[in-house]
């Protein structure tokens, strides 16, 4: 079984490598020609991180409900490799171009059948590593002007900072930002339908309006809010609500992006479980997020931020039903509570300390701090403190190449007084490149 997943995998990125990465899509009248111009057509990139990180707090699920337990743990040691991401794309000409990019999280997976021969010839199932592989992007567009792009099929959700930005060499610490990948699903991918366009004396302007499946309120959780609501455990994604996002960019002022991006869609009864009940005959579950989010580039230095704010109708009733009995505890549901409302604040700075360098070398030195709730509860629900915290965090980014990035860092998570902080270190290698 692994082996025909190692070929299939191959077989994928042979037949994808006719494909055009989402920032390279050109608006060509030509027609395509084979030889060598096909491979003037062809984008290949990708991105990668593989980390090491200690821990200096317990890893244990009680320790939280009961945090006195685990205040003297001795930590632990962890390696990951958080994405492999291959992106490969075609440019057809008069204007039809394709997408893809495949991610393989935390390793993949990597899981098998086997005929055991010490147990008399029984099959076994086996689970050597965990992980994930996902496609995020898969899509055909057609660009008719620079202000108008029509993209069609799987395309990321450009909503809050880090779904926008999300490859290594667009954030500092070694992992994405702590709050946005808490209260948002990162990266937020969907299948849907896009517009999108640059307008402006000097294009300085960008606009995205997509229409996509709506979030499942079933998969919320009082530790993710929404984060776990664009998941599907089937072979397809329930499509029953469809939801609206929007972004919308500015770089009028030379190395400065402004931003705001936005969703809005109805979340409760988006599955293939029919809630009748009269209990819940009029909950909707909107989910309605806002985001600001901004970054300056300077030879000196870099400073980003971020401030996201969610609300979600019904929440207390969309938390009954979640805790209720309808679910049977063989489904794939978290069966927990979930906040009315989420937020998530962020600031990071870096100065480059071989601005002066002919080289083209960079040396970061960072700091980055995040403030971001969870679940903040409606009317007589409770509170769980835990999920609101503060995050302090400074390093390094050493650039020996703009594609090669080797990071290191030092973190605090501070929670309330009643809970244990939790500090951490950590150090990685990541790259980032696309090529011709």
């Amino acid at each position: 079984m692994r082996y025909r997943f190692t070929t299939t995998c191959i077989v994928f990125c042979v037949i994808t490598a006719l494909s055009v990465s989402a920032q390279n899509a050109a608006d060509d009248t030509t027609t395509p020609a084979f030889g060598h111009r096909i491979f003037n057509r062809l984008t290949l990139g990708g991105y990668g991180e593989a980390v090491y990180n200690y821990n200096f707090f317990s890893d244990n699920f009680n320790r939280y409900s009961r945090a006195s337990d685990y205040a003297d743990s001795k930590g632990h040691g962890r390696v990951d490799l958080p994405h492999a991401v291959i992106m490969l794309g075609y440019d057809f000409g008069r204007g039809w171009s394709i997408g893809t990019e495949v991610e393989f999280e935390h390793g993949g997976t990597e899981s098998a059948i086997e005929m055991e021969a010490e147990e008399a010839g029984e099959f076994e199932k086996e689970i050597e590593r965990g992980g994930e592989v996902a496609l995020e992007q898969f899509w055909v567009q057609k660009s008719f002007r620079p202000w108008l792009n029509v993209r069609m099929g799987h395309i990321v959700v450009p909503v809050g900072m880090t779904n926008n930005d999300h490859t290594p060499n667009q954030f500092f610490n070694l992992y994405r930002p702590e709050g946005e990948n808490t209260i948002m699903p990162c990266t937020w991918h969907e299948t849907g339908l896009s517009l999108w366009g640059r307008f402006g004396s000097r294009n300085d302007w960008r606009y995205e309006v997509m229409a996509i499946p709506s979030l499942n309120s079933n998969m919320f959780t009082a530790d993710g809010w929404v984060h776990n609501g664009s998941a599907s455990p089937y072979e397809f994604k329930v499509a029953n609500k469809l939801s609206a996002a929007a972004r919308i960019d500015n770089t009028s002022i030379p190395g400065l992006r402004l931003s705001l991006s936005g969703y809005v869609g109805n979340s409760f009864d988006n599955d293939i479980i029919s809630n009748t009940g009269k209990k819940y005959a009029d909950v909707k579950g909107t989910v309605i997020i806002g985001a600001f989010d901004f970054a300056y580039r300077h030879k000196w230095f870099i400073v980003r931020g971020n401030a996201d704010y969610g609300h979600l109708s019904d929440a207390d009733l969309i938390s009954s039903h979640n805790l209720s009995q309808n679910h049977s505890t063989s489904s794939p549901y978290p069966h927990t509570r979930v906040g009315e409302a989420a937020y998530a604040l962020g600031l990071e700075a870096g100065v480059n300390l071989f601005a002066n360098r002919a080289d083209n070398r960079k040396l970061y030195l960072f700091a980055r701090c995040e403030q971001y709730d969870s679940y903040m509860p409606a009317g007589n629900m409770v509170d769980i403190e835990w999920c609101k915290r503060n995050v302090f965090s400074a390093g390094l980014n050493y650039y020996p190449l703009p594609e090669i990035a080797i990071k290191a860092e030092g973190g605090l998570r501070m929670l309330k007084e009643q809970y244990n902080n939790e500090p951490w270190v950590a150090v990685g290698i990541t790259w980032c490149g696309f090529f011709k």
